[in-house]
């Protein structure tokens, strides 16, 4: 059994800006993405490559906030340094942006460990045709690999396709990788809704993607926080038939039976895994209990 760590919300920080990284020690995010890459413009790389050490250095403490480090591109300018900065700092994981096949991540994982003092979890961005269409082997290459987020306007963009409300254009490549990530017991998490003004329209993003299985959403204002960790949390109504179908499954076996009845429905054994997955989200969110989750789904 792996302990279960919920990212409900991946909160991006521009490292550039001092003030952002302090404020995102009080935010209720469940993983913070420094991040050296699109949101540091390129006079400012060093500026915040020397900030991100300054905070971490001085504390890592950010509440129960996972933290990762974006690099930039590991053929761009900027990664060796990147990568010489972060090097003795506790983080949690890297993140690899724009990743577009199976040999490009082990090249980079090869690399980040041999520049950094421990390993450290590994993350993906999948934000191109190209990516999606290589979700599968990307997802199956190596077990260093714990999240994918998708960067959905770089992918929008390569997809020619106008950005709408009800997202799509999008839902084939979302569905694609989420049938990548699953397959692979990785965590998988939708892109970022970056109009700030439309409320309606990014709790309708954050449903619709909990919907089609995503764990949670990238995040890009501290705004967005709350209602988006809501839309991923589990209600009362869900801890209530979880529990009832771990009960009725228990049952069940007890008088030999592998399938349980609730309320006229046929319950298989297959959704006693859904059932202490949806427990165990909440028990991790709200602090009851250890948390831990049969089945090792991260």
């Amino acid at each position: 059994m792996k302990k279960f760590r919920p990212r409900r919300t991946m909160l991006y920080v521009p490292t550039h800006v001092e003030r952002y990284m302090e404020k995102a020690r009080t935010l209720d995010a469940d993983s913070i993405i420094f991040d050296f890459q699109e949101s540091v413009p390129p006079d400012h790389k060093e500026t915040g490559r020397q900030l991100l050490r300054q905070e971490l250095l001085k504390s890592t403490d950010y509440q129960h906030s996972e933290l990762v480090v974006r690099i930039n591109p590991l053929d761009s300018e900027w990664a060796d340094d990147d990568l010489k900065a972060i090097a003795d700092l506790d983080i949690d994981a890297v993140l690899l942006p724009h990743i577009e096949s199976k040999d490009e991540l082990l090249n980079a994982i090869e690399t980040i460990d041999k520049s950094l003092h421990k390993k450290v979890d590994i993350m993906v961005n999948i934000a191109s045709p190209l990516g999606v269409l290589h979700a599968e082997e990307i997802c199956g290459a190596s077990e260093r690999l714990v999240a994918v987020i998708m960067g959905t306007t770089n992918l929008a963009n390569g997809l020619k396709i106008n950005q709408t409300p009800d997202r799509i254009g999008l839902l084939t490549s979302l569905s694609i990788v989420i049938l990548a990530a699953r397959a692979f017991k990785k965590c998988i998490i939708d892109g970022p809704h970056f109009d700030l003004k439309s409320v309606e329209a990014c709790e309708f993003s954050c449903r619709q993607a909990r919907d089609l299985g995503y764990d949670g959403k990238a995040v890009v204002h501290p705004i967005q926080l709350d209602y988006t960790n809501d839309a991923f949390t589990p209600k009362q109504a869900d801890i209530a038939k979880a529990r009832a179908i771990i009960d009725a499954i228990e049952k069940a076996n007890q008088e030999g039976r592998s399938v349980a009845v609730i309320d006229d429905r046929l319950i298989e054994p297959s959704l006693r895994e859904w059932a202490e997955r949806v427990i165990c989200l909440y028990n991790r969110v709200t602090e009851l209990g250890q948390g831990e989750l049969l089945g090792a789904v991260r």
